[in-house]
């Protein structure tokens, strides 16, 4: 069973993280991409992106960003933002505290070098963060979950399959997950411009947290 929404008991855990995009009078949607950036995907989904004139904010990993820092430039130059996705893909489960917690600043320090004044945003990957860690994390990050994950990092998800269900789910105001990485590629690149252009037929527009 594939977890499009993560519990609402979430919610009361994690107070002040972002699981929605503010009110707006047009219907909008709020992308997110995690795990990049990286050659192979991350550029195509600029153009993706920039066809519909569409933001996004990209929850990078720190060490994709120190090997890869002209892809992490490409995403700033076209108007986007970055976040912090810790810098090794840390679960906030199984890695002890003070570990957790360096490798967030680690992958702060690669994002701070490119963008020194930007606000910062972080999302534990795979969701699994912990109360303790997140009234660690919220003072110095603004922390943005999501209500619909796309799940397109699954190879098992047939690709039509995969766009018929984040369409479903879709709704005014969500923070949508998507992932530019070689894992989500197949359903990512099917997906992705289908997606952007029934939501644009639909009244929606993009924005920007």
């Amino acid at each position: 069973m594939r977890l499009h929404r993560l519990p609402d008991v979430m919610h009361r855990w994690l107070p002040g993280a972002v699981w929605q995009g503010p009110a707006a009078a047009q219907p909008t949607v709020y992308l997110t991409f995690d795990d990049g950036p990286i050659p192979e995907e991350t550029p195509w989904v600029l153009e993706q992106l920039a066809r519909f004139d569409a933001q996004a904010l990209f929850f990078c990993v720190g060490d994709n960003v120190e090997r890869h820092p002209d892809v992490a430039r490409q995403v700033l130059d076209a108007g986007h933002q970055l976040g912090n996705h810790t810098h090794h893909h840390r679960s906030g489960w199984s890695t002890p505290r003070e570990a957790y917690l360096q490798d967030v600043a680690r992958c702060q320090q690669a994002l701070d070098a490119l963008q020194p004044d930007a606000r910062r945003y972080f999302r534990p990957p795979y969701g699994r963060t912990t109360p303790s860690l997140h009234r660690a994390l919220h003072p110095d990050y603004q922390v943005v979950m999501w209500d619909l994950l796309t799940c397109d990092y699954d190879r098992a998800y047939a690709p039509e399959r995969c766009l018929r269900d984040a369409l479903r789910y879709t709704r005014p105001g969500a923070v949508v997950v998507f992932h530019d990485s070689l894992k989500a590629s197949p359903n990512l690149r099917y997906v992705l411009p289908r997606y952007l252009e029934a939501l644009r037929e639909q009244g929606y527009r993009f924005g920007a947290l």
